[in-house]
């Protein structure tokens, strides 16, 4: 089982890789022209040394073996915007990604969770307001969510800066803009989950036997839902990765997703690709890890050896 799900990821990963370093040359334009500055007037010799110097008159299955190669070793290739190894360039910036990306876990998690778990337990009037609720969260696209947040919070009340910083204050707005879509998934999932536990025959036999509806609720409605949650949450997580494009891009992070959407606009090819591997890579390195962790927290879900 183990070796059989091991190839699958090396397979996954495979193709993703294959389609990302294909993606670049259905991009318009010759990678040339970019790679020699936009200059006119180039001399068909110039033109032929630039793509000896870039192994493009190399076969395609021949090209994608060395970016391959070169990228399982940590070499990235070299930016043709910033003029600078792809890998310093990323190092430089994931930190304030991955602060984004964390703070604004923990946010839809705490309230996510909260209200999932209030409208299961409460019901009636507050399980309609939540689900309304996060209904509207769901609906409003992200980048509208940012402008909102910027005039209101950041323009007129002046609570948060809105540009820039990598400070727990400068990233709350964005943090609450990523947050807001996956809190509306985190809550309906953990109301369901809750509400599925809730009606099967133990907590039944709890509730028959006189134990505290609190008690049922955190000792057996609660810890049985927790599997889907934990998994939610970590499938949630990991695509949070690509959402950082909009959000960084609103409120001028320079992060992972700021720095995709710059090279795509300037064609910088190794750019693109390596942001674009790389976020794949960490989603299918989270799913696996919540896959691995699953059995753990629920044991219904483990196999027989």
């Amino acid at each position: 089982m183990a070796v059989r799900k091991l190839a699958g990821l090396v397979a996954t990963l495979l193709a993703t890789s294959f389609v990302i370093f294909g993606a670049s040359y259905a991009a318009p334009g010759d990678p040339v022209t970019f790679l020699a500055g936009g200059k006119e007037n180039l001399t068909p010799e110039y033109l032929a040394a630039i793509r000896a110097q870039y192994h493009l008159d190399d076969p395609f299955l021949v090209q994608y073996a060395r970016w391959l190669g070169d990228a399982v070793t940590g070499d990235l290739g070299r930016s043709m915007q910033y003029n600078d190894q792809v890998f310093d360039l990323m190092m430089a910036r994931l930190p304030s990604t991955l602060g984004l990306v964390a703070y604004a876990a923990v946010l839809f998690v705490v309230f996510g969770v909260a209200l999932g778990a209030l409208a299961a337990v409460r019901g009636g009037r507050t399980d309609s307001a939540v689900v309304a609720g996060t209904t509207l969260a769901t609906s409003v696209p992200s980048f509208v969510t940012a402008a909102v947040l910027i005039s209101l919070f950041g323009v007129q009340l002046g609570w948060f800066p809105v540009m820039g910083g990598g400070s727990l204050w400068h990233l709350t707005l964005p943090a609450v803009t990523l947050a807001l879509g996956a809190l509306a998934i985190i809550s309906r999932v953990t109301r369901q989950a809750m509400i599925e536990q809730r009606e099967l025959d133990h907590v039944t036999v709890a509730r028959a036997s006189g134990l505290a509806e609190r008690l049922i609720v955190t000792r057996h409605v609660f810890r049985g839902a927790l599997g889907p949650i934990v998994t939610m949450c970590g499938l949630v997580t990991a695509g949070m990765l690509a959402g950082t494009v909009v959000v960084e891009t609103a409120f001028s992070l320079n992060g992972i997703g700021s720095l995709l959407v710059k090279a795509i606009n300037t064609h910088d090819f190794p750019v693109t690709q390596a942001v674009m591997l790389f976020m794949v890579v960490a989603y299918i390195v989270v799913t696996t890890l919540v896959e691995l962790l699953q059995p753990l927290i629920d044991p219904r879900v483990r196999r027989p050896a």
